[in-house]
């Protein structure tokens, strides 16, 4: 990767402030950020007192790092992210996960919401991220870093399957489907991208997922499926409804991100 004076000024940032390596990095989505509220001894970092670390000004991200410990794993929760749809660079969108595995993180969660593809499945459902499809016109990858055939780790992934049994969550499994919004999809859309093998469909996760695997750290993700996509409802969608279904599903997936921290971390 080409350097980035940026990139390395929010590595300096995040050592000054005492970030140092975690056993696993969560990115939590648009109206996921209560989770941050289950981590101990927890230490918040506002996003504009931290140099190089670019702000998102979208509903449902509160802008903090929030470092601690679940059960004894050393934790850090990423309480928003910016998008490629507010005009930032793929460069920007990824700093922030390349600057955390920088710091020697070697695991993420990254999370969002999502709208579902899927007729039979109902807003409030959870969904790991088998595979993705990058429609976003955009790769965060230089030409000297590796990309990979595989981007979604299976043990991880196998981890919050297994918690998510024993907790007695329903969490399925899917392909998510990244746009560069900011407008919803359209039913033809959305039906192209069933067409596509599609399962859910969203803006942000993978030039994230990318850029963390071509920095060697392992990577889960998590959907919040918080509408039915345009088409499969008939409903008029909008940014409201996504952060109340992440307030209804929040103590479901926060309780799996809890409980699964050092499964993962092992």
């Amino acid at each position: 990767m080409k350097h980035d004076s940026q990139l390395e000024r929010l590595v300096e940032s995040l050592a000054k402030h005492g970030v140092g390596a975690v056993d696993v990095a969560f990115v939590l989505g648009s109206g996921l950020g209560e989770f941050a509220e289950r981590i101990q001894r927890a230490r918040a970092i506002p996003y504009a007192e931290i140099d190089g670390l670019p702000v998102s000004g979208v509903k449902g991200h509160a802008g903090r790092l929030v470092i601690g410990e679940l059960g004894g794993v050393k934790v850090l929760a990423q309480q928003g992210r910016v998008h490629l749809y507010e005009g930032w660079s793929v460069s920007e969108v990824t700093r922030a996960v390349r600057a955390i595995a920088k710091r020697g993180c070697r695991r993420f969660v990254l999370t969002n919401a999502a709208g579902g593809i899927r007729p039979e499945w109902r807003p409030g459902l959870l969904m790991t991220i088998r595979d993705h499809l990058n429609l976003q016109g955009r790769t965060p990858l230089a030409r000297d870093e590796a990309g990979y055939a595989r981007p979604y780790d299976e043990g991880l992934t196998a981890a919050l399957h297994e918690v998510a049994k024993e907790r007695g969550i329903a969490l399925e499994s899917g392909v998510y489907a990244g746009l560069l919004g900011p407008s919803y999809e359209t039913p033809a859309e959305i039906r192209m991208l069933a067409k596509l093998g599609a399962d859910a469909v969203g803006m942000s996760t993978v030039a994230e997922t990318l850029a963390a695997r071509a920095c060697g750290a392992r990577v889960a993700g998590i959907s919040l499926i918080t509408n039915q996509a345009a088409g499969i409802s008939g409903e008029r969608l909008s940014h409201e409804e996504v952060i109340a279904a992440g307030r209804e599903a929040a103590g479901r997936f926060s309780d799996l991100l809890e409980h699964a921290a050092a499964s993962l971390a092992r």
